[in-house]
């Protein structure tokens, strides 16, 4: 399967769609570490491939070195999803899913807080990298 924009976009709304199901199940104000349990067991119920709590190596140099950082979820080899149940997100919990896609190359970043209202309005944040820019429609 050729990776395009389409599939990218189309993923992520599947997985925030999936993100919103979890919150409207469980509420707001538990562990990040309940949510993300629930969100790949829903996930791999539609029949996503996910991983969780993947090791991400910095290659500088041509070394890997490990700098103990891990991703929460990786859907589809292609979306990375970072967790939060914070009062208010900061732009260090940007700059913690950016890192991961530049240092795995991934075109699409999903930061989604749990400790919200409204997951669609204000719990979630996406972004997008030059990876996701190359692809085709």
């Amino acid at each position: 399967m050729i990776l395009t924009k389409s599939y990218v976009d189309k993923l992520s709304r599947e997985i925030i769609g999936a993100a919103i199901e979890v919150h409207k199940e469980l509420g707001p104000g538990l562990l990040e570490s309940v949510y993300e349990k629930c969100l790949v067991y829903l996930l791999r119920e539609k029949g996503f491939h996910t991983e969780s709590q993947i090791k991400v190596p910095i290659i500088f140099k041509g070394i890997t070195l490990d700098a103990d950082l891990r991703l929460d979820i990786l859907v589809n080899e292609t979306i990375i999803v970072e967790l939060k149940t914070v009062d208010c997100m900061l732009p260090v919990h940007d700059a913690q899913i950016l890192s991961y896609l530049k240092l795995l190359q991934k075109p699409k970043g999903i930061l989604i807080n749990f400790k919200c209202a409204n997951i669609f309005y204000g719990g979630q944040k996406t972004f997008v990298t030059e990876y996701y820019r190359r692809l085709p429609d």
